[in-house]
């Protein structure tokens, strides 16, 4: 297939370009490099371009003769939505529905959307199926909401083919330790407690101890970087035109933040510097996927199932480029 990779120079985007080149696909990446990094893909690759570069997003289409899009870019930091909800609608929706438009425009008709477990917001029953009511509490969750709705707006009318894929906390990195996680700032907890170990913070920040959980910490669902990817493909070989797709992507099993803690410590081999916090507005006590659904229909099975091996490819990375990509 000719796949247009949008934002696949950012931490999953490029994961899933390595897989998808490694099969045998045509793919191109098409990123605005604000949160992305050109040394995370094949220079020859990449197309530097934003979804509001209209005609820059059509030449791209058509030069490269696009069939299925694939489509990571987003703003994702939950606090900054609350805080600028202007910027996520502007680019998690709007620039979004410049991309639907232009693939209407062009009649390319299968496009798998980077969707996340923020639109079911402070879930009823975990783990959480996809008929769990989606009910985000946040602007980032509502804009990924507001494009899933559009996509099954667009499908049915244009009769496209599309995939909404909903993942939970995706960790590690490339197991060859040459692509991982950069960002800047840094949310995401196992990032935090490796930098913690190579000394580049002074603590790991743990908010709330008070949790309905076993050792009051929060409970989260991790899930490889790759074998997010390998979903990705699935689903986009799987796409046929008026065939809709939504599914939960996790390993089914969650681990509390003092448990990863305790992981990293037993991988690095090294105390991980830990102070206490109080808790942050609307995080939930647990979030784990129930991924039976992708399992069952597309076979798709996660082969990091254990949390230490993800773990063992992030210090991998981490530890060998301590200052990400700027190594």
């Amino acid at each position: 297939m000719r796949i247009l990779v949008i934002g696949g120079a950012g931490y999953i985007g490029s994961h899933a370009v390595r897989l998808f080149l490694a099969r045998g696909h045509d793919v191109w990446i098409y990123d605005n490099l604000s949160m992305g990094h050109r040394a995370a893909v094949p220079a020859e690759r990449l197309i530097v371009g934003d979804l509001s570069e209209t005609a820059r997003l059509d030449h791209t289409l058509v030069t490269h003769r696009i069939e299925a899009i694939v489509h990571f870019a987003a703003f994702a930091y939950v606090g900054e939505s609350v805080l600028q909800p202007a910027k996520y609608y502007q680019n998690n929706l709007v620039n979004t529905l410049n991309l639907l438009d232009a693939m209407r425009r062009l009649r390319i008709e299968r496009i798998v959307f980077s969707s996340t477990c923020a639109t079911y917001g402070v879930p009823e029953q975990v783990p959480i199926t996809e008929s769990e009511k989606q009910k985000p509490i946040n602007p980032y969750g509502n804009t990924k909401l507001a494009v899933e709705y559009a996509l099954a707006d667009y499908a049915a009318a244009y009769n496209w083919g599309f995939a909404a894929l909903r993942y939970f906390n995706a960790a590690g990195a490339s197991p060859t330790g040459d692509i991982g996680e950069d960002h800047e700032p840094e949310t995401h907890l196992i990032p935090l407690i490796l930098q913690a170990v190579l000394g580049q913070r002074p603590a790991i920040t743990v908010y709330g101890d008070d949790y309905p959980t076993p050792d009051g910490t929060c409970i989260r669902d991790y899930i490889h970087v790759d074998d997010l990817a390998e979903a990705h493909l699935l689903a986009l070989e799987n796409l046929s035109p008026g065939k809709h797709l939504r599914y939960n992507l996790g390993t089914g099993r969650g681990y509390s933040v003092r448990e990863v803690i305790r992981l990293a410590e037993e991988v690095t081999g090294q105390r991980v510097p830990v102070q206490q916090g109080p808790r942050r507005a609307g995080d939930p006590p647990a979030l784990v996927a129930s991924a039976e659904k992708i399992r069952g229909e597309l076979g798709w099975k996660p082969r990091y199932t254990d949390l230490r091996a993800t773990l063992e490819t992030a210090w991998n990375w981490h530890r060998s480029h301590p200052k990400g990509y700027d190594d």
